[in-house]
Formats: C-alpha cells, sequence, structure tokens
C-alpha cells in the first residue's frame, strides 16, 4: 500500500463518514481525527500541526479497520473504549450506555445538594460505566457515593473507573434498583433510567442501535422504571433529600406528575443546553417547608 498523509484522510474520509451516516461536517471531521489519534497515540494539537504526516502500513491497517466499523454505524465511543464527561474520562463497553453531554445537567443539579465540605450520602441507580456517580465522587470527595446496577458486566466497567480516577469513597452494589439497599437511607438519589417507549423509532438510529436494550426501554411509554423508582425512592431518603433523574425530551409533564402523586414537594423539571426538559426532581416531604424559589436550577 502507497503511504496516505492525515490530510489526505481527513478530506476523504471525513466525507466518506458525513455523507454514510448523514453527520454535519464538522461531527464526521472530528469522529476521523478521534480514530487518528487513537492509532497514532498522539492529541489533536499534535494532529493538527502534522497534515502531512504519512501512516505507515501497519498503522494505516489499524485505522482502516476502524474506520470500516464506525462506517457501519459502530459508536465511536465502543471502537475507542472511552468517552469524556463532567471533564473526566471513562472507559465504556457494550455493556454500559455512552455517557452523553445531557447527562452533565443531572450532576450540575445533584451538586447543587451536596455540601463542599461535610458528609452526604448519594445514590446512583442505574450507573452503568459510573459516570455520574464517578464524576459526583470526584467534584465531592466528602460524600460517600453508592453506585447500583443490576449488569455484571456493567459494574465491572465502573469499578474499572473508579480504580482509574482513584476514587475510593464510591462503592458498587448488584442489584435492581433498591433491592440491594436494604434499609439504607440517602442524602441524593440520582438516575439515568432506561426511559425510551419500546415501539420508539429512535431505537433503530445512531448509536442507540448499538447500546444495551436493557439500559434504554421502559415499557410501552419509557415510563415503568421510572414509575418504579419513583415509588419507592421515599423509604430511601433520608429527611429533605432530593429525587433527581434522567427523562425523555418529552416526558417532564408526565414525571412530575409521578413525584407529586407520590408526595414529593418542590417538584421541578430542569433543561438542558438545547432548552429541552431534560432532568426532573423533588424532595421529600420532610422538607416541605423549603421555598422552591430558593434553589436554582438552569
Amino acid at each position: 500500500m502507497s503511504s496516505i498523509s492525515i490530510k489526505a484522510i481527513l478530506q476523504h474520509h471525513s466525507k466518506q463518514l458525513e455523507t454514510a451516516l448523514n453527520l454535519d461536517s464538522g461531527s464526521a471531521r472530528i469522529e476521523v481525527q478521534c480514530l487518528l489519534q487513537a492509532v497514532l497515540q498522539a492529541n489533536r494539537a499534535w494532529l493538527l500541526t502534522h497534515p502531512e504526516h504519512q501512516l505507515d502500513d501497519q498503522q494505516y491497517a489499524r485505522y482502516a479497520a476502524l474506520f470500516e466499523r464506525r462506517l457501519l454505524g459502530e459508536p465511536v465511543a465502543y471502537l475507542l473504549g472511552e468517552r469524556e464527561f463532567y471533564g473526566l474520562n471513562f472507559k465504556v463497553s457494550p455493556a454500559t450506555l455512552i455517557p452523553r453531554p445531557d447527562t452533565e445537567l443531572l450532576v450540575d443539579l445533584a451538586l447543587q445538594h451536596i455540601p463542599q465540605q461535610g458528609r452526604c450520602r448519594v445514590l446512583d441507580l442505574g450507573t452503568g460505566s459510573g459516570a455520574i456517580a464517578l464524576s459526583i465522587a470526584h467534584a465531592r470527595p466528602n460524600a460517600e457515593v453508592v453506585a447500583v446496577d443490576t449488569s455484571t458486566a456493567a459494574l465491572e466497567i465502573a469499578q474499572l473507573n473508579a480504580q482509574r480516577l482513584d476514587l475510593k469513597s464510591a462503592r458498587f452494589l448488584q442489584g435492581d434498583w433498591f433491592s440491594a439497599l436494604h434499609d439504607e437511607r440517602f442524602d441524593i438519589v440520582v438516575s439515568n433510567p432506561p426511559y425510551i417507549a419500546a415501539g420508539d423509532a429512535h431505537l433503530a438510529r445512531g448509536d442507540v442501535r448499538f447500546e444495551p436494550r436493557s439500559a434504554l426501554v421502559s415499557g410501552a411509554e419509557g415510563l415503568d422504571d421510572i414509575r418504579r423508582i419513583t415509588a419507592q425512592a421515599k423509604a430511601h431518603l433520608n429527611p429533605d433529600g432530593w429525587l433527581l433523574f434522567e427523562h425523555g425530551y418529552d416526558q417532564a409533564a408526565q414525571v412530575r406528575a409521578l413525584l407529586q402523586q407520590a408526595g414529593f414537594t418542590a417538584v421541578f423539571s430542569a433543561r438542558d443546553l438545547a432548552g429541552i426538559e431534560r432532568v426532573s426532581g423533588g424532595s421529600s416531604p420532610a422538607s416541605a417547608s423549603k421555598s422552591k424559589s430558593a434553589l436554582i436550577h438552569p
């Protein structure tokens, strides 16, 4: 094979990805850059300042194998085995959801209720890669964080991420939502549960096609797991505790109603950077005297 330069790869393969996967040109180029960075073990700055660098045969073979898999739709995060979230780098695998920027809002809101100093018990339900739990643990070193998932494979990834990030305050349990927790109580319960309806057309599109269905789908309306969490959460919340979770783009009103029916107070929904109501939550009844206006929600 004749040598090929970084510049040529970026020009030709970015266009191929753009067409094959219906990506915008900027996203396609970034994805090709990410694959090249992984193969060349170089950062983006080096890549941009060495456009004429030519890949040798072995390097190009590794790159081409990754690129062909991406052309078939396999997510870049799974190809590279990692994804950045909340300023940290997390290992991911097909056993875990891919952490997304929208979910950082859930971490932001949780941190509003966790003191910089002092103890606080935090529970992350359906932790997957551990991105939410470990981002909280990293930002609040004094917090005691417990992360739960039903998947052994996902918990292995989460524990690996905790080790890599040297976050010893996180504890991991296998179980179905609250089942492994017995009578434990927490100050904050967070979750990014399955919330896609079983018949949703989005399940056949994009990266979602490759992600674990059990972490995506939750009954005919997409609300089965949110109902279960909402119904059971008060038994595991301390007085003035908070329940916060991510949900679908069109589910905020239904989720607020579920929280109110379960007796939560100060119920709210917060919007993500796209202006979509992405996270909802409420406080355990003991904090009914607190004013919602005293809280900051984007």
